[in-house]
């Protein structure tokens, strides 16, 4: 890590503390915190999330959290997001009859519909294919299994954000990525050995790396 800590953003989320033992596992030595100054130091940042859109964005603007996300992000700095923290990167959720969120990634958070073959919510192992290369995904093979529990998935018609593509009745993102922001909406801390790997990864990228750029977009690591 070139300066700072790996920061796990604290607002009572529920995976909090296995988010930050993977992290401890990749060698990264994360700090849990809600202190905006601990964020805005950080050498990458982490959101975690289990639960209601609502609720985390309440909770974020209660501890005075979401303006010093936004400014970390628009700084250009190693963020990632998991699962509820995908969804606080949207635009807006559809949960609960409509939820704005951080706006960092343009989409919102659609609710499954149950048919054949597709219970509400998706919860268990599924596989996710690489859109393209991306330092995130290095050394994990594309169609590796992950481990899921939503019942709303990431819409987006932004051309080239989905880095992963998982089918689940339809095919849906279940991992984006633009610049230094990467998202996840399956646990990589509850998916065993890959999920681990991705971790690392995040770790290493944030540490060495420079961030990606959209195909056909330039993203600055200043912008």
């Amino acid at each position: 890590m070139k300066t700072g800590r790996v920061v796990v953003i604290d607002y009572d989320a529920g995976n909090l503390r296995s988010v930050a033992r993977a992290l401890s596992h990749v060698g990264a030595d994360p700090v849990v915190s809600a202190d905006p100054d601990d964020i805005l130091a950080a050498a990458a940042a982490v959101l975690p999330g289990v639960g209601a859109a609502a609720d985390t964005m309440l909770k974020l603007t209660e501890r005075g959290l979401v303006d010093p996300i936004r400014e970390y992000i628009a700084a250009g700095r190693p963020f990632l997001g998991v699962c509820m923290g995908l969804h606080a990167l949207l635009e807006r959720s559809d949960e609960g009859g409509g939820q704005e969120c951080l706006g960092v990634l343009p989409g919102e958070a659609r609710q499954f519909v149950a048919g054949p073959g597709r219970k509400v919510p998706h919860m268990g192992w599924n596989t996710v294919e690489w859109m393209r290369d991306h330092p995130f995904t290095n050394g994990v093979p594309s169609g590796s299994y992950f481990y899921f529990v939503h019942s709303y998935y990431a819409h987006t018609e932004e051309p080239g954000i989905a880095l992963g593509v998982t089918e689940y009745g339809d095919d849906f993102a279940s991992v984006l990525a633009s610049g230094y922001v990467v998202a996840t909406q399956f646990h990589p801390e509850k998916s065993g050995p890959d999920g681990l790997r991705l971790y690392r990864n995040f770790v290493d990228w944030a540490r060495d790396g420079e961030p990606v750029p959209l195909p056909g977009a330039a993203v600055s690591a200043s912008a």
